[in-house]
């Protein structure tokens, strides 16, 4: 059997090796339309590849996918981070985890995983082509795919498709017009712009419990909060983003968005805090006294949006002050106007229809011998090491797939 993969990223070599490691006797041949091979691996997390997370519960594990939450749920059942860490480590590259859950190699160079694909892929015979640009993908009536280029054919009786995540309409056209159902693509996990607010001026500044959310939408992004010199961006932000990702994309980046600063939403559970910090701090000066974990430059800057000056007692807020300040502190809202998206960050929501993918094998229920892994899927994940685990479940699942006998 003649097994084809198409690209050369995470997927394409995970499903490549995976292919060998399941049948020792089909030919595994990798197709590369660009001159290098893994880039997003080598320049992920700045350059150390956040490989995966810790969290390998299955239904906790799917909840970090905005979208592919339910399928994968099953999918980690099969193949999970656990998996993911055995896989590496018996592969000879050491782990390390942080505290946030995010795992590393512990040589903290992406370098080190990219050794591995190469050595196992020369191990394993697998040949790897670069520069080849397929100006057709047909399936013959055996049932055959035939990947042409202007120097090349490859005749495969199963193809992989790992080409990644697509920016735009155009670059699914090929899917498409095979006949494979296809979701449009539009950006995930940005930042966002905010060019007409002076929270600006306190870039640098992290709010480590905030709670993000937009008005008239269901989605809360949790976690700490970056302030940068064009408006917000950290876990909070980039959750929210993943979240609403074509929800944000109809309002074309423009929109309002509310930061509650002690990750709580609830006005009287704030308020209960406040209460409680004036009655306990009642003599000292309310700016010397933030609340826990609150830098003192944000604090300054709310107090300040609040009129109350930071000179006085807690003891001395009036009402008016504290309701105004609970406000704030559970719902301070800014003006978004654009996007930015980091290139070790880029992510797409969209792609192959997922109602058209067998989930347990990743073929096609469309194309017979055709299957998908990695970014082409209509999956994303939050940061933290789940895109990347995502592509490792898919790329084992189609490979387990693309080697069983029919």
């Amino acid at each position: 059997m003649k097994i084809g993969i198409l690209g050369g990223g995470a997927a394409g070599f995970f499903a490549a090796i995976h292919c060998r490691l399941f049948n020792n006797d089909v030919e595994v041949t990798v197709i590369e339309k660009s001159q290098k091979t893994l880039s997003k691996v080598k320049i992920s997390g700045g350059g150390r590849c956040n490989v995966t997370n810790i969290e390998s519960d299955p239904i906790k594990l799917s909840t970090f996918y905005p979208r592919g939450e339910k399928l994968l749920a099953k999918a980690f059942r099969e193949f999970n981070t656990k998996h993911t860490i055995q896989f590496f480590e018996e592969m000879g590259v050491a782990l390390v985890s942080q505290s946030d859950g995010c795992v590393f190699p512990k040589s903290q160079d992406s370098q080190s995983i990219i050794d591995c694909f190469f050595s196992q892929c020369k191990q394993l015979n697998i040949p790897i082509f670069l520069g080849v640009h397929a100006n057709s993908i047909s399936q013959d009536h055996t049932g055959k795919w035939i990947v042409a280029s202007k120097e090349k054919s490859f005749v495969f009786d199963r193809l992989i498709i790992c080409v990644g995540g697509m920016t735009n309409v155009q670059q699914m056209e090929w899917l498409k017009q095979l006949g494979q159902p296809m979701i449009a693509p539009v950006p995930s996990l940005f930042t966002f712009n905010m060019p007409d607010e002076w929270i600006k001026e306190l870039m640098g500044v992290v709010a480590p419990n905030t709670a993000t959310r937009i008005p008239g939408l269901k989605f809360v992004g949790k976690g700490p909060l970056l302030i940068t010199h064009w408006g917000m961006s950290g876990p909070a932000i980039l959750m929210l983003s993943a979240k609403a990702a074509r929800e944000l994309e109809e309002k074309k980046y423009n929109f309002s968005c509310l930061i509650s600063w002690l990750g709580i939403i609830n006005e009287a559970e704030v308020l209960d805090i406040v209460n409680s910090k004036q009655i306990s701090h009642s003599r000292k000066k309310i700016g010397g006294s933030s609340f826990e974990g609150l830098p003192t430059r944000l604090w300054d800057y709310l107090l300040l949006k609040c009129n109350i000056d930071h000179e006085k007692p807690w003891s001395a807020i009036n009402n008016k002050e504290k309701n105004k300040l609970v406000v704030v502190l559970t719902q301070d809202n800014y003006k978004v106007s654009g996007k930015t998206t980091h290139k070790e960050e880029f992510v797409t929501a969209g792609g192959v229809d997922l109602k058209q993918v067998n989930f347990m094998t990743m073929e096609s229920r469309v194309l017979p011998n055709l299957f998908f892994a990695g970014e082409v899927l209509d999956i994303d994940g939050l940061t933290g090491g789940f895109n990347f685990q995502a592509a490792w479940t898919t790329a084992w699942l189609a490979a387990r797939g693309a080697t069983a006998s029919k």
